[in-house]
């Protein structure tokens, strides 16, 4: 079921080590053809400033599970078990995603909630049934406002909390898509910081209730790992060693301080997409899950080939065009190892 990765220490036999691939990615735009009278996804439809056709919706479907799918390939033969997702427009879009190739082979299911964003954008949870167990599932409000209380509600998108069963382990997931920085990162820096707060009490009550608590963070929190959001207000461990109960550890954060990015926006690289990840995964307990690496899968078929945006991620749409790629975002991923039970089913 779980691939086998062998990893000999030294003075010691080998081991081997069940691999599970936990995966985040910004879909941008997954909207239906289908206008919500509720939403502003006029855009989106065969009339609309996109011209959004049946044929247009398929292909980009059919391209973004051919890059969910693909994203442990280094390791494994099938899809990633857990897929967190942003800028999905609602539960249909994701049952057909699923009904993709490589997802339609296994057994995947979905997590969704509407939220209040005025474009009708949500995040969701894509999962293998046969590994991970849903326990708890919840949608988290975040109220921002402008003008701190006192002014207009901004409507943004909920948080997203699933804890379950992960191959037979308890383990706690939240699912992130912060506010933009449109106006201006600095002007809008104050809605990333409450988002932060937000997310950091989640993580706290938690923690609360069991402070070994195996969390993981995920999400395009449209901050790079040293921005006040992520640095000051969670204050992640920036490296394993030593890591203390009841921290955040920001794996991204040697990617970042690499030049890496998941995104580009005037030549400049930004990486949005992270994981941050309880220290109790850190731990060298061989007999339960822990952290191995995380990577951005930014394979060159996910980049554009030419022209202006060379090298920048290859977009479905491209000021106002339809050009049959991706995203405007990389996807990034984890891994999560066990040592195997070599005894019976592990063999």
């Amino acid at each position: 079921m779980l691939f086998l990765l062998p990893c000999t220490i030294l003075g010691q036999q080998t081991r081997q080590y069940k691999i599970l691939t936990v995966g985040f990615y910004n879909l941008e735009n997954l909207f239906d053809t289908m206008d919500d009278p509720l939403t502003f996804d006029n855009d989106w439809t065969p009339e609309g400033k996109y011209n959004w056709t049946l044929e247009k919706y398929r292909s980009k479907l059919k391209n973004l599970a051919a890059v969910m799918g693909g994203l442990n390939d280094e390791y494994s033969v099938h899809p990633p078990e857990i897929l967190g997702v942003c800028e999905v427009e609602n539960r249909a879009v994701l049952e057909d995603l699923i009904r993709e190739e490589p997802f339609n082979s296994y057994d995947y299911s979905v997590v969704h909630f509407d939220s209040p964003d005025r474009r009708g954008i949500d995040v969701a949870l894509i999962y293998r049934t046969k590994v991970f167990l849903p326990t708890h599932e919840k949608s988290i409000r975040l109220l921002l406002f402008e003008n701190d209380d006192l002014g207009k509600r901004i409507y943004t998108r909920d948080m997203l909390l699933v804890s379950g069963l992960l191959d037979g382990e308890p383990i706690h997931l939240v699912v992130n898509h912060w506010p933009s920085r449109r106006g201006g990162e600095e002007s809008s820096r104050p809605r990333r910081i409450a988002a932060s707060k937000r997310m950091k009490q989640i993580v706290d009550s938690l923690w609360t209730e069991d402070p070994y608590s195996k969390i993981i963070c995920m999400g395009d929190f449209n901050d790079d790992p040293n921005s006040p959001s992520i640095r000051n207000i969670l204050k992640p461990i920036l490296t394993r060693k030593n890591a203390k109960l009841k921290r955040l550890f920001n794996p991204m954060e040697v990617l970042h301080r690499k030049g890496y990015g998941t995104l580009a926006y005037r030549d400049n690289w930004n990486l949005f997409d992270q994981f941050l990840i309880s220290s109790e995964l850190l731990k060298k307990d061989y007999g339960s899950l822990r952290f191995f690496k995380a990577d951005i899968h930014n394979d060159i078929e996910l980049q554009t080939a030419s022209g202006r945006y060379k090298g920048y991620p290859f977009r479905s749409n491209n000021n106002g065009l339809f050009t049959g790629g991706y995203s405007d975002h990389y996807p990034v991923y984890l891994y999560l190892i066990k040592e195997a039970d070599t005894t019976s089913e592990g063999k």
